[in-house]
């Protein structure tokens, strides 16, 4: 993976993420906490553990050469931002952080192996795409748990509707 791919490949992840909070806005506030599948995380947890960890400390990693995620604080992350307007906020930052470490990541990035809290060395280039396949599996889950919780989601395509920071780029004059 090249920089110019990594820029190409963000800016669809981008759009993707305004779908993914368009998500979390649509859970209902007083089922944040609810587990809604028995034995895994709550709503809350989840967007806590995908924004966080997955996202931003993933590309923050990538940018500082060594990821260094503790999923051990996640639940107590979840409960201390209490409701949907924390949460989405801390969505928010996570991205912005993610956003700005992608600005500092370049070829040399790319190709250095990334060390990781989960026993494994990564190519900055692979740990790029592990962290866009575990967005969208556990972007899945809240999918599955918004169903669960009487919520309609969002079509996972719309990226039309998302905000406007979220939506596509426009299209360039005679491209």
């Amino acid at each position: 993976m090249s920089k110019e791919t990594l820029d190409e490949t963000w800016e669809h992840f981008r759009q993707k993420y305004g779908v993914y909070l368009r998500l979390l806005e649509a859970m209902p506030e007083d089922r944040l906490g609810a587990h809604p599948i028995p034995g895994m995380r709550s709503p809350a947890e989840l967007a806590v553990h995908v924004s966080g960890t997955i996202v931003r400390d993933i590309m923050e990693g990538v940018a500082k050469g060594e990821i260094t995620a503790d999923e051990s604080a996640e639940d107590a992350t979840a409960a201390k931002l209490g409701g949907k307007a924390a949460l989405l906020a801390f969505a928010r930052e996570c991205f912005a952080r993610a956003d700005a470490a992608v600005k500092r990541i370049g070829d040399r990035e790319l190709a250095a192996m990334v060390p990781t809290p989960w026993n494994a060395t990564w190519p900055g280039w692979l740990a790029v795409l592990i962290m866009g396949d575990e967005f969208m599996h556990h972007r899945g889950q809240l999918y599955a748990f918004a169903r669960a919780l009487g919520v309609e989601p969002p079509f996972m395509w719309s990226y039309g509707d998302n905000a406007p920071e979220f939506r596509p780029a426009a299209a360039t004059a005679g491209a």
